[in-house]
């Protein structure tokens, strides 16, 4: 098996609701696809049965966000081994055979990291493939994620861009190299006919003087000439330990989002995705983001509680001080990639719910 023939469906012509739901992006992959519980894992199989297992993984995590009642569909990014390297696959000048070892998010933890060692370039598409499939697989709008500029930074080591630089300058032209690559394929995902596109940096959330700086200049790059919605994820993580470790230095209040979100809100970025619920993030930092959607994070990441339709409402209704009614949209924390398949569902499930009951509430 070397493609798929996908066969276009037309799309709903109603509006979404009153809080939308969508999930920030990926999903738990099933065993047969790949490792569980890893935010690296291995691949199952290889080759077309790969190719098979992907598509698989991808049709069946869509019904199960439409049986949800989700508004809003992703692919759950089930075609990636991780968010950023599923990415990085598909470019030239990036050394995947030698990787090394190398602190990331700011020394948070040590990852495998490939090297970049030339001029970067795609080597052609890179979200084709699953793009089309859930493209041609629900009616619902679609949304499709890619990392941003500065989280790609981030997570490789460079041996060419800062070569006889100021280490900052360096950074700042790999961002911007890669800001070319991720235009290029977000703007043929938009012709593929996805109708959001968002960039995921949670390197936003650490490197905060850089984000406002140039971070979000770069992101903008990355979507500029795209006519379909713009958004960007920023959160404080997977539900690793790793991740859970540093939230616990944080202190009472994490006003991480202080720095960047005015940026933000000056930007062309039409949507911004913020963590919320169990988080300490002061709520009232929502309201820097005047005149934008704000994807408010209704579901905890790094617990496998299930959160009741109440608790979401309560959510909902907390940020609708902050945020206008026509602006709010229900979401993840993050991604649910690590977490069990069983608990996955069943957050998705009460995401809907507690949507639906916050519209009974608040209308």
């Amino acid at each position: 098996m070397n493609s798929f023939n996908f066969i276009s469906l037309t799309l709903n012509s109603t509006e979404i609701p009153m809080f939308s739901t969508a999930i920030a992006g990926s999903l738990p992959k099933p065993e047969w696809l790949a490792e569980t519980n890893k935010l690296w894992p291995k691949w199952q199989a290889e080759g077309d049965a790969l190719l098979q297992a992907k598509a698989d993984a991808t049709l069946l995590w869509i019904k199960a966000q439409e049986d949800a009642g989700l508004d809003v569909i992703g692919d759950g990014e089930q075609s990636r081994q991780h968010f950023v390297h599923g990415f990085l696959e598909q470019v030239e000048g990036i050394d995947f055979e030698n990787k090394v070892t190398m602190g990331i998010r700011n020394n948070r933890y040590d990852a495998q990291v490939p090297q970049v060692i030339a001029p970067l370039k795609l080597k052609g598409r890179v979200h084709a493939f699953e793009a089309q499939l859930a493209r041609a697989h629900t009616k619902k709008k679609l949304k499709f994620t890619l990392p941003g500029p500065m989280t790609i930074v981030d997570t490789v080591a460079d041996r060419f861009y800062g070569k006889g630089k100021d280490a900052v300058q360096g950074r700042i032209d790999m961002a911007f190299a890669f800001a070319e690559l991720l235009n290029q394929e977000a703007l043929a995902l938009q012709a593929d006919g996805v109708d959001i596109i968002q960039f995921d940096e949670p390197a936003f959330n650490v490197y905060l003087d850089e984000a406002a700086d140039w971070g979000v200049k770069a992101l903008e790059r990355a979507a500029q000439g795209l006519t379909c919605t713009t958004a960007v994820h920023i959160c404080y993580g997977y539900g690793i330990e790793a991740n859970n470790n540093w939230k616990k230095t944080l202190g009472d209040e994490w006003r991480q989002y202080e720095k960047v979100l005015p940026a933000l809100a000056k930007s062309s970025i039409q949507q911004v995705s913020l963590e919320c619920y169990h988080s300490h993030v002061p709520p009232e930092m929502m309201a820097l983001l005047e005149g934008k959607d704000v994807m408010v994070g209704v579901i905890d990441v790094a617990s496998d509680v299930i959160e009741t339709p109440e608790q979401i409402a309560d959510t909902i209704g907390m940020a609708l001080k902050y945020v206008p009614k026509n602006r709010l949209i229900a979401c993840t924390n993050c991604g649910l990639a690590p977490m069990s398949r069983e608990v996955a569902v069943k957050k998705l499930e009460a995401l809907a719910a507690g949507a639906a009951l916050a519209r009974t509430r608040y209308a």
